[in-house]
């Protein structure tokens, strides 16, 4: 029973702090947000994180807090998919699993014994043309081994764009969907997603995190027009509902976020300091509370009535406020030496500050 009600609390704060819009209605919302100042968008960032963080249990066992895994890393990229995995552990996902090129995990064992890293993605260069049947069958057969017990993953941090790469990816993107596993696409996923929409269209499960510049290449690629910062919800909104309702986070000195049918704004101040890296801290982070977000609605048995009843709305909103509150006090601590590692030190004491252990 009490369990129960601690489920209904949380859902019913969550019905009202995320109340977004529908599409249908939304040019006579747009005009409601324009006349307010467009205050209604901002999410209650905070008190979202806090009602999807789950408690600590004893109860549990490894794996019940997250088990997460990042699509990426080559000769030239070791530092991304790092990043983004040891961000999933710094918030509180129990395993952070790298599948990468040879050439890239020994370089990405070396900076940490935590991840589990799996040397199995090809390069063309490395393969001979007779070979790549062969070779591609492998290394998904190798995934989908694992593809099961993932709660989220991240495609693209390091990646790169070498085209048999890229097209074992693609492969390894459809079967995460017939496995009804959330995806977060990133760097170079962003590349392959936007030249080959069908791999994510129509999968609500699919979070796309965009910069400035790659918005404006899907902006451009879905839309056939240029980026509208003065209408830049239902700009948004109507990107995110002609990719078939995809989650959109777009990046920038507010987070925009709309899976078609909501918009809302995390504006939160985080740091003038524009280390490379942070994009991929934040891929990481909304794996981690994609999933818990779903946990909790799954968990609900259906009484989970919040509009929108989306779980990658929910775990963005979480994951852009607790980065820029870390990035806050990175650079706090360290002024213009800022760099992505000290901002991923703060994960943790920014994630205590807003949701306590006890």
């Amino acid at each position: 029973m009490l369990a129960s009600s601690a489920v209904l609390r949380r859902q019913q704060f969550l019905i009202r702090s995320l109340g977004g819009y529908s599409y249908h209605s939304h040019q006579t919302r747009m005009q409601e947000v324009k006349s307010m100042g467009g205050n209604n968008l901002e999410a209650d960032a905070e008190n979202i994180l806090r009602a999807i963080t789950p408690t600590l249990d004893p109860r549990k066992h490894k794996g019940q807090a997250g088990k997460v895994a990042v699509i990426g890393g080559c000769r030239e990229y070791t530092g991304a998919p790092y990043f983004a995995a040891i961000s999933a552990l710094k918030i509180g996902a129990d395993l952070s699993h790298v599948f990468c090129t040879k050439d890239a995990a020994p370089v990405i064992k070396g900076y940490s014994p935590e991840l589990i890293v799996h040397p199995i993605l090809e390069e063309s260069y490395s393969v001979r043309d007779e070979d790549k049947r062969t070779i591609s069958s492998k290394v998904l057969a190798e995934v989908d081994k694992w593809m099961e017990r993932f709660d989220c993953l991240v495609v693209g941090p390091g990646l790169g764009r070498d085209p048999f790469l890229l097209d074992i990816v693609s492969e390894i993107l459809k079967h995460a969907r017939k496995s009804n596993v959330p995806i977060v696409v990133d760097g170079d996923g962003l590349f392959l997603v936007t030249s080959s929409l069908d791999l994510v269209s129509g999968y609500p499960l699919a979070v796309l995190t965009p910069n400035v510049n790659e918005y404006k290449r899907l902006v451009q690629n879905v839309l056939g027009c240029e980026v509208n910062d003065e209408d830049a919800h239902e700009q948004l909104l109507n990107l995110a509902k002609q990719i078939g309702g995809v989650t959109i986070l777009r990046k920038g000195k507010s987070d925009l976020i709309s899976d078609g049918e909501t918009v809302k704004s995390v504006s939160i101040y985080g740091s003038p300091r524009r280390c490379g890296g942070q994009g991929d801290i934040l891929s990481g982070s909304v794996a981690v509370f994609v999933s818990w977000a779903r946990q909790l609605i799954l968990a609900s048995d259906g009484n989970f009535t919040s509009s929108p009843r989306n779980p990658t709305v929910l775990g963005c909103i979480a994951a852009s406020a607790l980065l820029r509150k870390a990035a806050s006090l990175a650079f706090k601590n360290n002024k213009r030496s800022t760099l992505t590692g000290d901002i991923i030190e703060c994960l943790g004491t920014s994630l205590e500050d807003i949701c306590p252990v006890h």
